[in-house]
This record gives structure tokens, sequence and C-alpha cells, in this order.
């Protein structure tokens, strides 16, 4: 098993990024480069994505957004979602190398097909279940279906495709289905995490072993939580003493939890609180890495 931690003294930013340079770049596995210190809306890029993972029916969904849009959005009033099946994927129904190989393509061919009939925003990705969406928001519709279901019948009649297009004035898609609900540094951080877990082929579902990092600059406030942990089932795996940093006692405790978004989500919430009462800081967590043959 691969151990696998999400620290954040210092913060933990590892970037996957696949990016291409053309107008409409695809099936971007992209990862946050925020400055989490200055708030989630402070992106070091032109283009704002974040990622997110989802629970559906007990199997992952990955959700790529661009922030752009959160506070200002152009008067595109009409969604379009354009999609296909990939047939190199992992156990846990998100692309293989190869599966990329497979979208972009497709992708590439759709967006100029977009671009002939109208101006356009890709505001989001969607993956699940060996599916891959493209989300936007388009100014004009007239001759747009035909324009796309023309592309998709010369070159992907192969595939099993979706294409839906419908008057959105609010952006509720966007909003509604493509924001998640949690926008704060420390949601984003797991998120990213989950992520990356997701990429190596995990479908976080099940109980695991997770572990957990906080530190304490006076010893008796770290015994009161561990005290406070055993009480919460969990077990205290290191006690350390680590020299020369503002503060110095370490308390490494684990669980066996589910690590789904929601939960991991509640978990860490109340681990900062905890570590907030007992004048500690958490540190993060991190787990093994699970996937199927």
């Amino acid at each position: 098993m691969i151990l696998v931690t999400l620290r954040l003294l210092p913060l933990y930013l590892r970037r996957l990024l696949f990016k291409s340079e053309r107008k409409a770049p695809r099936i971007r596995v992209l990862s946050t480069c925020l400055a989490f210190s200055f708030g989630i809306f402070q992106l070091n890029a032109q283009e704002q994505w974040v990622d997110f993972i989802v629970d559906r029916d007990t199997a992952v969904m990955a959700v790529s957004v661009d922030l752009r849009f959160y506070t200002a959005k152009p008067n595109y009033k009409n969604l379009l979602i354009v999609g296909t099946n990939f047939n190199n994927c992992m156990k846990n129904g998100f692309p293989k190398p190869e599966g990329l190989d497979e979208l972009y393509p497709f992708s590439d061919s759709t967006a100029v097909a977009i671009n002939k009939i109208t101006k356009s925003e890709l505001v989001g990705i969607v993956t699940y279940k060996c599916l891959a969406f493209d989300v936007y928001y388009v100014k004009d519709t007239v001759g747009l279906r035909d324009e796309i279901s023309k592309v998709l019948e010369e070159s992907f009649a192969k595939s099993s495709n979706y294409l839906n297009i419908k008057r959105d004035k609010a952006w509720n898609y966007y909003f509604d289905f493509l924001i998640s609900s949690g926008l704060t540094d420390d949601y984003l951080l797991d998120q990213k995490y989950l992520y990356d877990l997701v990429l190596q082929g995990d479908d976080l579902q099940g109980l695991r072993k997770v572990r957990h990092w906080v530190y304490f600059n006076k010893l008796k406030q770290r015994t009161k939580m561990a005290d406070k942990l055993t009480s919460l089932k969990f077990s205290l795996d290191s006690i350390n003493y680590v020299r020369d940093t503002p503060m110095p006692y370490e308390l490494q405790f684990s669980r066996m939890d589910s690590i789904t978004p929601g939960r991991i989500s509640d978990l860490t919430s109340l681990l900062k609180i905890l570590s907030e009462v007992y004048q500690g800081q958490y540190d993060g967590w991190g787990t093994e890495l699970q996937t199927k043959d």
C-alpha cells in the first residue's frame, strides 16, 4: 500500500496539470493554483479551475469548474452539455492516460463546431463512470445542435454521445451543480487531496485507516487532547517532540474512517475545532491508496 498524506504545515500542493494551448482546452485533470493564505479567489492563473469529488451512487464523480464566473459571468443565457464515453478507464471510472487521448479529439472537434456558430465559455468538465461531459454557456443556439450533431455522426458515431442544449439564464446549472457548497480554503485543500487519490485509481469507498497530525506548544494541552481522542475511539500512534519549532509537541493518531467527500470534510472540521479548543494546530491527514484490481 502507498501512504499518501495531506499536510497543512507547510501546505502540500502538488500540481497535476494537463493543459492544452488550444482555444478550448480539454479534459484537464487540473489542480488548483491557489494562494491559500490570501483566500480562495486569488489564483495564480488567468483561468481559475478547481476540482471537486462528489458522491454519486457509490461511484466517483469528478467535477472541474472555472471559478472565474462565480462573481462575474458573461451574458450567455444558454447551457450546452456535450459528452461521450471512453474505453480506457480505471475501475473507479476515471480515465487512464489512454482514455484522455480518446477524449482530446472529441472535445477539440466539438469545440470547433461550437466556435463556428456562437461565442461560448467552457465552464466545467464532469467525469463519471467512464463518461466525460464538457459544460459550456453559449450566446446563440441557432444551428448549434445541427452543427454539433454533424460532427458526432461523422467522427464519433461508434461512441455513446450526449448532447443537451437548454435555456439557463440564471446559470443554475453552474451554481447549483458544478459549484460545491463549501468554498473554503480547508475544504478545497481536502478536495485537492481526494482528487489526487482518484487520479491514481482510488474510488474512495469503504473504511480505511486515516492518520492525523496535531501540534501544540504546551505538553499539558497535548495530553488533554490525547485523552479526548481516546474517548472518540482514535488510536494514539505517536507522541513526539520536534525541536526548534514553534509548536514542538506532536501528536499522531488514527482511526478507521470513510474518506468520501462529505465524511472526510466532517471529520477534519471536527478535528480542527478540537485542536483549537486544546490550543493546538491541526496539520492534516493521510491514508493509504486503495485501488481495485
